[in-house]
């Protein structure tokens, strides 16, 4: 008979969110802009049904003591309009654009004007296009925007922090007064040491993020589509910027062999600078080549010589072979800063009269020297149906310990067809994030098995080896940020009977997690993870078959 009193071992994932929001109470002022009349409206924004939870703070809005006064007028910024006298396309802030301007544009390439965004309440301005309106007419509006942040800038008792201070110009009346607070002048001695003197020097010169990749005679060229879908040659390659871009080339076909952006040679024949102003120059290897059909048929080559393209004529029709479809560059840097290695790989095609314009494929990708790719379970919140990172801290100070393999870093019991708790030990299943699992096995007991022995083998069934103590909160934590990780709290539950035997019957694992950040676009993140161990009473000599289940629910 089935024992009472043995309870189902549960594995529980709570989901309980709360949204992190700020209430804005505004009345933004909205004004529609016309060739020949400007008409002001006012818009007022009531606030909404609050769906803020119990005990969650307001975000910081009007109460007494001195609000920083804006040093910028955001209402008279326009950060694109960089043409005077003259209107700059898709700027919706240029005073210089009129009606006529705004129906050729396409969106406005600035829509948002901020100030300081490290203040807790500060103006914006919002740009739109109205393009039912004739003709198209230009919509702004200034809005008090409230900072979802609870670190920011609410009162400031020191105005001079609000701008930059404008440094004293030395003159014939304060030189005195600067000397004293200045440590005075040196000559350097090796001010004399010639300019190629110098170049022998070793650089410490490394790259650095965003910063364009050198090459022997300029930069590393990455054609990408900056104002249009046209292809544009002299966009720089960013270290550690990994980019994948279309564009869109229009071609003279009967003129492919002589366009440079066509050719292999044109992406393969730069060299890379090591570090800024270095010396040392790694070479770009063309790790692969890949030849597209005109009926997408794909072949890779053997070699991996340049090819040029070659203009063939077929009957009626001109057909330009070996054109670049697609380009991949694969770089390896060092944690120094430095380009140690640079591939390159190719998709070439066969483009015919038909498919001009040409559209291109760019890829870029930066891989840090002797270390391996960790798969993620979000970036950052965790996506439903991937594992649960998890692991152990050795000792106080150290980092996450972690295994190689996430499907084995937090597990639970795996469910078989015979379901035999004896044969069971070591088959795993991992917990997935927001799904709801239930395993469990059938355990047979006899009076001849001493219940110590039986206990711990139950025990060592439940937990599994090396059962972590430590959740990462986000799908992409780091093992050395310890203190962001989440604790396991272990609990241990049990109802004692006189001449009983204890055994472990339940084991209930409780994950609560949140939703993070914007409203828009919430994480999801862990934030408390419970292992509540349940044993259960039974006779020292009695026949029983026990049944040990989990289960995930969110």
């Amino acid at each position: 008979m089935r024992p009472r009193g043995l309870p189902p071992l549960l594995v529980v994932l709570l989901s309980c969110w709360a949204s992190v929001s700020a209430q804005t109470e505004a009345t933004p002022a909205v004004t529609t802009e016309g060739l020949n009349s400007t008409e002001a409206a006012l818009a007022t924004f009531g606030p909404s049904p609050s769906t803020r939870p119990p005990g969650t703070p307001r975000a910081p809005g009007s109460s007494s003591g001195p609000r920083p006064t804006p040093v910028t007028d955001v209402a008279a910024l326009c950060v694109c309009d960089l043409s005077p006298a003259q209107c700059d396309v898709n700027c919706c802030c240029d005073p210089d654009c009129s009606s006529v301007d705004f129906s050729v544009f396409s969106a406005c390439s600035v829509p948002v004007v901020t100030g300081d965004s490290q203040f807790c309440s500060q103006k914006a301005v919002i740009y739109s296009l109205n393009f039912t309106a004739n003709p198209p007419q230009r919509v702004f509006k200034l809005v008090d925007q409230i900072n979802p942040s609870i670190f920011c800038i609410h009162i400031t008792n020191y105005k001079p922090a609000l701008s930059f201070i404008n440094p004293e110009v030395p003159d014939e009346n304060n030189f005195d007064t600067l000397m004293k607070t200045s440590d005075g002048f040196t000559l350097n001695a090796e001010s004399d040491i010639s300019f190629t003197t110098k170049l022998d020097i070793p650089t410490t010169a490394k790259y650095k993020y965003g910063v364009p990749l050198q090459t022997s005679d300029s930069f590393l060229r990455f054609p990408s589509s900056l104002t249009s879908s046209l292809c544009t040659d002299n966009n720089p390659a960013a270290f550690l910027v990994n980019q994948a871009v279309r564009c869109t080339r229009k071609i003279n076909l009967e003129q492919c062999e002589e366009i440079e952006a066509l050719s292999m040679a044109f992406y393969s024949s730069p060299e890379i600078l090591r570090a800024p102003d270095s010396r040392t120059k790694v070479p770009i290897t063309v790790q692969s080549v890949i030849i597209q059909s005109l009926n997408k048929t794909l072949t890779r080559r053997e070699d991996t010589d340049v090819l040029q393209p070659a203009l063939v004529n077929a009957g009626h029709f001109h057909l330009c072979m070996n054109v670049v479809l697609e380009v991949k560059y694969s770089l390896t840097y060092t944690d120094r800063g430095e380009v140690t290695k640079a591939d390159l790989s190719f998709l070439l095609g066969t483009v015919s009269s038909v498919v001009v314009p040409l559209q291109q494929k760019f890829e870029i990708y930066f891989l840090q020297e002797n270390t391996k790719p960790v798969p993620l379970s979000g970036n950052p919140g965790y996506v439903v149906g991937l594992p649960l990172a998890a692991g152990f801290q050795p000792h106080k100070g150290s980092g996450i310990i972690q295994t190689t393999n996430r499907y084995r870093q937090f597990t639970i019991l795996h469910s078989t067809a015979e379901q035999d708790c004896l044969a069971l030990e070591g088959v795993r299943t991992p917990v997935l994030f927001g799904y709801t699992m239930q395993s469990g096995c059938k355990l047979r007991l006899t009076g001849a098995l001493p219940c110590r022995l039986v206990a711990q083998k139950v025990k060592n069934l439940l937990w599994g080896q090396g059962f972590p103590d430590y959740v990462a909160p986000f799908g992409n934590s780091q093992a050395q940020d310890v203190l962001d990780w989440v604790p396991i709290h272990f609990i241990t539950q049990s109802f004692n009977r006189k001449d009983s035997c204890q055994l472990p019957g339940a084991l209930v694992i409780e994950v609560k997690w949140t939703k993070y950040g914007s409203l828009l676009n919430p994480q999801a993140k862990i934030v408390n993870v419970t292992a509540n161990l349940i044993s259960s009473s039974f006779p020292e000599n009695a026949h029983m078959k026990g049944c040990i289940n989990s289960l995930i629910y969110t």
